[in-house]
């Protein structure tokens, strides 16, 4: 028998998991910006490897859960779709930090700190409207978060051209070239990634309105 008291009980159990998932992005932004301020000797990563567990087991209980329950808040498809896009967000920041203090000799820790700084501008925005899901958010509230993200995203790549500009003037030898690149477009890939995961979130929003 159909109980209404389950189905709202399941409901806020997705949008438990949800803004769960949204707030490891955010920790993980802010793991990054820590580990780029702290001296060489002090470094870790072993944070950044229990905010992708933690959101491995998020996204698990998620997918149980949309098995287990009747019925969803939102439809199966649209949860599926935002845990992916939460989830790949501090998996792709472990590896970014992996690949970053494996090459202490061809960069500087202060290079990514702007493009770090986007990226948690970007986690706090998102988390927001992750959040805005379970409270049925004005989509004109919810567009503004959006276009937020797009501006974060438009910063992100001017910044890049900047980088690359200082990249490609002669002053570096060509492997800390070819290193320092590759760290900032993995960088600047974590933040298009917040950027598609801010379109889902709208998306959904505007499905429900």
């Amino acid at each position: 028998m159909f109980s209404l008291q389950r189905w709202f009980s399941n409901s806020d159990k997705f949008y438990d998991l949800l803004s769960a998932a949204s707030e490891e992005c955010h920790n993980s932004a802010l793991e990054l910006v820590n580990l780029i301020k702290t001296p060489a000797a002090e470094q870790r990563l072993d944070k950044f490897a229990d905010h992708r567990r933690k959101q491995k087991r998020i996204r698990d209980e998620i997918s149980t859960l949309l098995v287990t329950s009747f019925s969803t808040p939102i439809e199966r498809e649209d949860i599926e779709s935002l845990t992916l896009a939460l989830y790949k967000i501090p998996k792709t920041v472990e590896r970014f930090c992996e690949r970053l203090l494996l090459s202490p000799n061809h960069v500087q820790m202060e290079d990514f700190l702007k493009q770090a700084l986007l990226f948690d501008d970007a986690t706090q925005t998102l988390r927001k409207m992750v959040d805005k899901l379970r409270r049925h958010a004005d989509i004109e509230e919810v567009r503004d978060m959006n276009e937020h993200l797009q501006s974060i995203e438009g910063e992100g790549d001017k910044l890049m051209l900047e980088l690359l500009k200082d990249l490609y003037s002669g002053r570096h030898d060509p492997l800390t070239v070819i290193i320092r690149r590759q760290l900032h477009e993995t960088l600047e890939k974590i933040i298009d990634r917040c950027r598609t995961t801010g379109n889902i979130v709208n998306y959904i929003v505007l499905k429900y309105s």
